[in-house]
């Protein structure tokens, strides 16, 4: 099944909790892949949205309001700009447009927003268990095999071709190290069972790949 069919039928899905006009529901599904498809996008793209809404599917039983982790997944990058530092509130605010239009309960936009603005820290509360969800999910690429994590890592580098390579090597290393500092990246237990050994890891050699540049 082509990527854009199975993410479609996930949104349908995932609107099915609420009713929401077919026709209003198509269109807002074609924004969504217009946003992100555009050019300058090489990992947050339909793609990275496929893999972070699986991870979400594997982590369901740790959520509260699962609708609500499932909508954010979709709106948490939908507004992508790497030289720009807001773009966590854009996509909530973006979020906040689309949702309120399509006439999903105002309580499920408040999560909706909350939610993506955690994405900007990758820090959530030890009660906020949607938000856990959410950032596990989205830092899963984290955990993959050498060779998609080296995929993920070049990618990240094509995003920021504007960056100078001595100032990007810092700057990345900055990001990961800071990482690996935590007590721990995922916060769901099975998450953390599974990824964050592997997370670690891949973390680490990028840094001694970085370094050796």
């Amino acid at each position: 099944m082509k990527l854009d069919s199975s993410l479609f039928c996930q949104w349908q899905h995932t609107l099915q909790n609420f009713e929401v006009d077919q026709v209003a529901a198509d269109n807002a599904f074609n924004l969504l892949v217009e946003a992100y498809s555009s050019s300058d996008r090489y990992y947050h793209t339909l793609k990275h949205i496929y893999h972070v809404l699986k991870t979400i599917d594997n982590l369901q039983a740790y959520t509260r309001n699962f609708a609500a982790v499932q909508l954010a997944a979709w709106f948490h990058d939908v507004v992508y700009d790497s030289q720009a530092q807001d773009n966590e509130r854009r996509s909530a605010d973006y979020a906040f447009e689309l949702l309120s239009n399509l006439g999903i309960p105002e309580s499920i936009i408040t999560t909706v927003t909350r939610l993506i603005l955690n994405t900007k820290d990758h820090q959530a509360a030890a009660d906020d268990f949607d938000s856990q969800v959410l950032l596990d999910a989205d830092l899963a690429i984290l955990a993959a095999n050498p060779v998609q994590y080296r995929e993920y890592a070049n990618s990240i580098r094509q995003e920021y071709a504007w960056v100078s390579e001595a100032e990007y090597i810092v700057g990345r290393a900055h990001v990961l190290e800071s990482f690996l500092h935590r007590q721990r990246i995922y916060f769901t237990t099975l998450m953390f069972e599974v990824g964050e050994k592997p997370a670690r890891c891949n973390i680490n050699a990028e840094i001694q790949f970085l370094l050796a540049q």
